[in-house]
């Protein structure tokens, strides 16, 4: 399990992006997103940065600070 910081998310379709950006690659992923903070902690097979670079390509950067 880890978070990571993830910048644009301002609603629940963002989070469904982000959920299905994951889980395309790992479908029994658990995805937990905090729109407040910004922070989505994973729960997944994937590592930190593979999971970095989907969640970047469905269009929510992952911020420099990275891996929380």
């Amino acid at each position: 399990m880890f978070t990571l910081k993830v910048s644009g998310m301002t609603c629940g379709g963002c989070i469904n992006a982000v959920t299905r950006a994951v889980q395309a690659q790992d479908p029994q992923a658990q995805v937990q997103a905090d729109l407040a903070t910004q922070l989505v902690t994973l729960e997944t097979t994937l590592s930190p940065e593979l999971a970095a670079g989907l969640i970047t390509e469905a269009g929510f950067p992952v911020s420099n600070e990275g891996i929380v």
